[in-house]
């Protein structure tokens, strides 16, 4: 299985016993909630995985990945093994399936595809959708942490990491002309980092941009996708589909800071760059 499937791949593939389908939206508008979107439609079969719950309720920072014990007692709940053949989606603005992508990697799934376009493209393209809850599925997930050194934590950025840092805020916020939305944040950036917004990535209809243009996009930003670097964002979520883009460029070296600005920006003592 791909990284990145079709929709014509998902509906030709979905009745498999191994092919397991999550829904991880995730909204930053107060106004939408991902876990009542689920209740109303998705599709067929689909399972809805929470990244609010999946989070570190005892972290400073919202967002933050929770225990390798706490997630795979989730998964277990939520009827998935870490071999199936695991396909994610959502329809949310800020494509938060490349968070769950990436959480269910780093805790050991060994097969995880983006069905891109997600939700939007599926129904665009005439394939049905449900309000039923799926059936139960018999799974056991053992979890454990698959790749210790893909997450990035505060004091290894404040030693230096020697890889530079892409920001997927959007330049508004990166350039702290605009105030965050978390309050007890301060504007601006990591110094030295650079920012490629994440919706650079994305084509109008939500789809992941063809490779040439990808690398345009990171080109754009002075970050070189086939080298290691380290993504950021406001709380962890964004910065995983430039993980994700960088992954169908062939890097398979790249690092998470997972507190990102939420957690640097609200450090009186870390240093900060406006502009």
């Amino acid at each position: 299985m791909d990284d990145l499937v079709s929709v014509s791949w998902l509906a030709a593939n979905m009745a498999s016993a191994d092919v397991v389908v999550l829904d991880a939206s995730w909204h930053l508008d107060p106004k939408r909630d991902g876990r009542a979107d689920y209740d109303k439609q998705h599709i067929p079969g689909a399972r809805f995985f929470d990244l609010k719950a999946l989070s570190d309720p005892a972290a400073g920072s919202p967002h933050m990945l929770p225990s390798a014990e706490a997630f795979g007692a989730a998964m277990t709940e939520l009827g998935v093994a870490p071999h199936d053949r695991i396909v994610v989606y959502d329809d949310s603005a800020i494509h938060t399936s490349a968070r769950a992508w990436f959480m269910l990697r780093h805790f050991g799934a060994t097969q995880v595809a983006i069905l891109d376009g997600g939700l939007p493209c599926w129904i665009a393209e005439g394939q049905p959708v449900t309000a039923e809850p799926p059936p139960s599925r018999p799974a056991r997930f053992d979890a454990k942490v698959a790749r210790p050194q893909a997450v990035a934590t505060k004091a290894e950025l404040l030693r230096g990491t020697g890889m530079p840092i892409a920001d997927a805020r959007p330049a508004e916020r990166f350039k702290g002309t605009t105030p965050e939305p978390r309050p007890g944040i301060e504007p601006g950036h990591i110094p030295g980092a650079r920012n490629l917004p994440m919706s650079e990535l994305y084509g109008p209809d939500g789809r992941f941009r063809p490779v040439g243009e990808l690398k345009a996009a990171f080109a754009a930003a002075g970050v070189d996708p086939e080298r290691p670097f380290v993504a950021s964002c406001g709380s962890g979520v964004t910065a995983n589909s430039l993980i994700f883009a960088a992954r169908l460029l062939g890097n398979r070296d790249t690092r998470l800071y997972d507190g990102s600005w939420s957690e640097w920006g609200a450090d009186p003592l870390t240093p900060k760059e406006v502009g």
